[in-house]
């Protein structure tokens, strides 16, 4: 038995989770409603407040999908009950990050400004304080999609080795090199 997938998902209150005959997983809660498609094989019992995921059989594929769609379902029950919200900085001279609406305008050290369009489920915030780098927050109810979304600013200008500038997520260590300078000594 999969130790992911044998876990049973509570619903915490005001969420609601209904399947249909095409074993689409529908879950509803205060911040929203997500759609999820499951694999035939997999069935799913909703009983006591708890969701329950069970395999046809033993085989790879259906205990390798087992642990995948319990974990699904239950980012969408913590998503919709909850949200997910993802903080990245902008550490090096001149970066500066400003939203408008659900445009991102990046100043990342290029020539050029980059504009980044996010799609309608994500809002960002941007902070710009004196002393500190600035950050972007950005939310959801898709954990999927905002950590897609998240990659893809950080891929605009991925830290480097030896200052750390670049776009890094709170809290995450820079694995520092040591320069050419420290070589000689």
């Amino acid at each position: 038995m999969s130790r992911i997938g044998k876990l049973p998902v509570s619903l915490p209150e005001g969420v609601q989770v209904s399947v249909s005959k095409e074993n689409l997983v529908t879950v509803k809660g205060k911040l929203g409603e997500l759609h999820q498609q499951i694999d035939p094989n997999i069935s799913i019992k909703i009983e006591d407040g708890n969701v329950e995921l069970d395999r046809a059989t033993e085989s790879k594929d259906h205990r390798a999908k087992h642990g995948l769609y319990r974990s699904l379902v239950s980012n969408m029950v913590q998503g919709v009950s909850e949200g997910f919200t993802i903080v990245q900085e902008l550490v090096g001279v001149g970066y500066k990050a400003d939203a408008k609406g659900q445009v991102l305008e990046l100043s990342l050290g290029y020539s050029h400004n980059i504009v980044f369009e996010l799609p309608p489920e994500v809002k960002v915030e941007t902070l710009t304080e004196r002393g500190k780098p600035p950050t972007i927050t950005l939310k959801s109810i898709d954990k999927q999609l905002i950590g897609q979304v998240a990659a893809k600013i950080r891929s605009l200008r991925k830290p480097e080795p030896y200052k750390g500038k670049g776009i890094r997520y709170k809290g995450e260590e820079i694995r520092k090199k040591a320069g050419k300078a420290a070589a000689e000594k």
